[in-house]
């Protein structure tokens, strides 16, 4: 059995003259984030390993999820290959998974996280929000054998609210 967790960053800033890659979060951005790792720990299961966006954005969103979660800072690693917008990298990345893995937790950006989770889940997903988790679980024992799993649970802020 494979999990994937997959969270869009939490909400960004664009009051700053920086890059897309530098933005960072607004406080709405970091509430939510922690408000949805607080929910997101008190049923999470054990996680190998996290891997993050290189956008400012993303890998704050991440350190939250992970100081919430108590998850040591040794299992996060950044990746550009999840600094994607339309999912192509995002389904290459989680294809080339080291087989060792079985549950992974993946920092990034919509469209291709809410396209992801619709193509390898079985619910459908308007949209997955900013700092919106999505839990898919797929019954089989190597990453690139993933197509089809069942979305096991979504977090979204507003349903915390």
């Amino acid at each position: 059995m494979k999990t994937l967790i997959m969270v869009r960053h939490g909400k960004s800033s664009w009051d700053y003259s920086v890059s897309d890659k530098d933005r960072p979060l607004q406080e709405r951005g970091v509430n939510d984030a922690l408000l949805v790792s607080s929910k997101f720990n008190s049923q999470a299961e054990n996680i190998d390993a996290v891997f993050s966006s290189p956008a400012n954005r993303a890998l704050h969103t991440a350190m939250i999820f992970t100081r919430q979660l108590s998850i040591s800072l040794s299992l996060v690693q950044i990746t550009n290959e999840l600094y994607d917008f339309s999912g192509e990298s995002v389904f290459d990345f989680i294809s080339n998974l080291d087989d060792s893995l079985d549950s992974v937790m993946i920092f990034g950006h919509n469209h291709a996280f809410t396209h992801v989770a619709n193509s390898l889940g079985n619910t459908y997903i308007d949209n997955v929000t900013t700092s919106g988790l999505v839990q898919l679980n797929f019954p089989v024992n190597s990453w690139n054998s993933v197509t089809k799993g069942t979305t096991k649970q979504t977090i979204f802020p507003k349903d915390l609210r």
